[in-house]
Parts: structure tokens; sequence; C-alpha cells
């Protein structure tokens, strides 16, 4: 078995690779979704790795790089073993192979995402070093379930499209800090697919929603503290609904600590349906 970049290895036989690992999964995605999800999450062919069978891909590790509140990190995007090469070790023969090689280039923490019932790999990733630093949520709904009723005290804001080209996140907004798929760095490498929209109050914005339509990924949506409780949020998942091309809405990691875009999601019976730990290893 040997462990190489895949810096020269062609996409269709990494589709392969991710499509037999995931074959079990209940979300599949096609070539072109995982080029997308690929291309937003910064991935690097030349500082990921897979451990080779001969020609043929056994496991392997795609890592995303770039910066995580000013770091430089490398984040895993996607790991997984073909199931006729599990229970060899081979995703910790990978993890240990990479590392001199995204120390050289600078890299000075890695950064994951695992959902919490695989405890399996939790206990895997916690050997290698790794720290819990958050938990997170998920949430999903078909959207013939969704409750997209504005309340009855909502006065009307305009509602339009921002360019995103030089959209910054105010300040005053959020309660968290996204986390790497969610970021705005993330966004802008894949800008194209996305949507962002504003709610204005006397040309202020006061409240913004990114989303991918493609996907029906809500990315981020924030209202300004001082004009909550006033259906903006609201407003801006009932435009989201006119433009998704999904038939489903899916908002994935909201921390777990910020009560605000739990109880809103809720009220709009978009459930929770899963539950992850982010984990950082400094380098």
């Amino acid at each position: 078995m040997e462990i190489k970049s895949l810096g020269e290895i062609d996409f269709d036989t990494i589709f392969d690779a991710f499509s037999r690992a995931f074959a079990d999964y209940e979300l599949q995605l096609d070539k072109n979704q995982l080029r997308a999800m690929l291309q937003r999450r910064g991935f690097n062919p030349d500082l990921s790795f897979a451990a080779f069978d001969k020609n043929q891909i056994a496991a392997f590790t795609f890592n995303g790089i770039g910066n995580f509140n000013g770091i430089a990190t490398a984040y895993d995007t996607g790991t997984g073993t073909l199931k006729e090469y599990r229970g060899k070790g081979l995703a910790t023969k990978i993890f240990e192979h990479s590392i001199p090689y995204l120390r050289k280039e600078g890299i000075k923490q890695y950064l994951l995402e695992v959902l919490q019932y695989n405890t399996k790999a939790i206990s895997v990733y916690r050997k290698l070093g790794f720290n819990t630093i958050r938990e997170f949520n998920y949430f999903r709904q078909k959207n013939e379930k969704i409750n997209f009723d504005l309340p009855t005290h909502n006065i009307e804001y305009p509602v339009r499209k921002i360019n995103m080209e030089n959209f910054k996140l105010p300040d005053a907004f959020g309660d968290f800090h996204p986390s790497w798929q969610n970021s705005l760095e993330s966004i802008q490498r894949d800008i194209n697919s996305f949507v962002c929209l504003g709610a204005f109050s006397d040309d202020k914005l006061i409240g913004y929603c990114v989303f991918e339509p493609n996907s029906g990924d809500i990315t981020l949506i924030a209202v300004d503290k001082e004009n909550r409780r006033k259906g903006i949020a609201s407003l801006l998942l009932k435009e989201v609904a006119l433009l998704n091309k999904n038939d489903s809405i899916k908002i994935i990691n909201t921390d777990i600590s910020c009560s605000s875009i739990t109880n809103f999601l809720k009220a709009k019976n978009i459930e929770i349906t899963g539950t992850q730990f982010e984990m950082i290893k400094e380098l």
C-alpha cells in the first residue's frame, strides 16, 4: 500500500473512490455536486492524500487549504475508506503522512467536523490530538413542511439581491463565527453558485441571507440585533423559498449555543436532523 498526493490523479478516479467509500450514506453526490463541494471547501489536490492498492484508491483524505480565524488552516473536507479496505487504520496513516507536507506549506492547524454518533472516528481523532472546540446542529426540512408564514406584526421591508463581490459580514449581526464551509472565504471560492439577499430599512441593511439555490443550503442568515423580532428573518426565508431549486432547505453547522437560530428554525418547522463536533489540532 502506497500513500501519495492526489495532485496528478484525474477527477474521475477521485469521484469513483468517493462514491464507493460513501455508497452506504443516505445523501449521495453526483460528479458536479462533488466538484462544487470541493471547490467551495478549498480542496487542494497537491496537499490531499490517498492510500493506493496498486492503481486503485483504497482510502483518501481531501484537504481544503485556507484561513480560519486568521490562521493558515487545513480542513478535512472528506475522508473515506472503501469498504473492502476498512479496519486497517488507513485514515490514520494518511493523516500522519500528510502532516509534514502541511507544515512545510506553513499550515498551523488542522480542522475537521465529525458527526457525533460516529464514536469510532471521534476516538481516532482524539488519539491523534484533536480537541473539540464547538458543537453544531444540522437542520433539514422538505419545502412543503416548512412554515413560511410571516408574523402578524410583520412590517414590510424591501428585500433585494446584494452583489457578493465586495460583501463583508456586518459585525453586529451574527451570534457566532461561521464554520469553515459557511465562511465568507468559502462562499467566495464558488461565488456564482450563491445568492445573497438583504432586507433594508431606509437603505440600511438590517438582515441578510446567503444561500445556494441548487442545493437548498442556507449558508448564512442573520439579522441586526437591534432589529430582531420584527419578522425580518421570516421575510428572508420566504424569499429564499421562491428562488430555491431544491426540494428541501438545509442549514448546516449552527452553533448549539446560539438559541436564537435554533428557536427560529424550530418555529419554522425546520428540525434538527444531526449534530456534529468541530475539532482542531495545532500543527
